[in-house]
């Protein structure tokens, strides 16, 4: 189950007016300012408006667009709405962010398509917002189908499918392809899932390595055995922030941190982990990154000790005639929650 371009559809149910408009959720909402797009209507993505791109982008590339913040906190408040109705239809069910969930239907009696039928309708009834339902046999063909007949789609796919509506494809419709990899592809003469279908082992492994050129050799081929995780530890935990103009100014510097540490502390402390090894990240004016880190005696979930161990590894770096465009804050090595 995915939600159709859900932060805007949810500013539409809020808002009547912008329904039909090109609607771009991102940053503060101000396209002058920096900031990535969120998420964008139907309506804003015909001008070529995509999740990541910079606002000031989706601007240029739609003046009129209606640049709306992101507001977190209504959309996790609908979203629970909606995991909630996904948890009285599945007793087995994947939480994958705030927008989207895999089911397991395998153990019930009622088709599929029935139960995703009730889905759509309860979603609607209790939202106001439409979502798309793939069903297929396993999560790789299901996360694909999902995406085939956006908005309100229901897609089922089947083994025998494959050939007919899957290699046809692009190779970036394939779950774990990105850019980096759609782009090396292209470079081998490989465009779509078909086409890297036809590609051997040996070959993938060759361009690949042997992990990524496995799943990709499997995975072209529809097959994915991967189950569906109901529960699940969080490695890590971080807040970052990008500055509306490059910073060179200390005090600036020093108060960011400190509110990313609190951030992070109050997160971790809210959920009953403790952390050992705290990071820091810079990425200065011309995109260099640069992190350094220190690793605890003892994990904590101590605002103080974390701050003072961010500031430490920012006395490690020469700041000397740098500004600053992004700072972050991380905490790994996380323990607990206590039974």
């Amino acid at each position: 189950m995915d939600m159709d371009a859900f932060f805007a559809a949810v500013e539409e149910q809020r808002h009547p007016e912008l329904k039909g408009k090109p609607v771009v959720i991102g940053g503060s909402g101000d396209p002058t300012k920096r900031g990535v797009v969120a998420t964008a209507s139907y309506e804003a993505r015909k001008y070529g408006i995509h999740s990541a791109m910079p606002l000031r982008t989706a601007h240029k590339l739609c003046p009129h667009a209606v640049f709306l913040p992101v507001d977190y906190e209504e959309y996790s408040r609908i979203s629970a709405i909606i995991k909630n109705i996904l948890r009285e239809l599945s007793a087995v069910m994947e939480d994958v962010g705030i927008d989207e969930a895999f089911l397991d239907m395998s153990e019930y009696d009622t088709p599929p398509e029935e139960i995703s039928g009730e889905i759509k309708k309860r979603i609607l009834q209790e939202t106001g917002i439409t979502c798309s339902v793939g069903i297929a046999p396993n999560k790789l063909l299901a996360k694909i189908a999902s995406d085939l007949q956006k908005p309100d789609g229901l897609t089922v796919i089947t083994v025998d499918d494959i050939d007919s509506r899957i290699w046809p494809l692009a190779v970036r419709k394939l779950w774990g392809v990105g850019p980096k990899t759609e782009a090396r592809l292209k470079e081998l003469g490989v465009n779509t899932i078909g086409e890297l279908a036809s590609m051997t082992l040996d070959r993938l492994v060759e361009e690949f390595g042997e992990s990524y050129g496995n799943f990709l050799h499997e995975a072209s081929r529809g097959i994915d055995d991967s189950p569906l995780v109901t529960h699940w530890e969080p490695k890590s935990v971080s807040r970052e922030t990008t500055f509306e103009s490059d910073v060179s100014n200390w005090q600036t510097l020093a108060k960011t941190i400190a509110d990313l540490a609190r951030e992070v502390a109050g997160d971790i402390k809210q959920r009953g982990y403790k952390g050992r090894t705290v990071t820091l990240k810079l990425r200065f004016s011309d995109f260099r990154t640069l992190t350094r880190a220190k690793t605890l005696d003892e994990p904590t979930d101590s605002y103080e000790t974390i701050r003072k161990t961010a500031f430490y590894c920012l006395q490690k770096i020469d700041l000397t005639g740098e500004r600053i465009r992004l700072l972050g804050v991380r905490i790994t090595g996380l323990t607990g929650p206590p039974a």
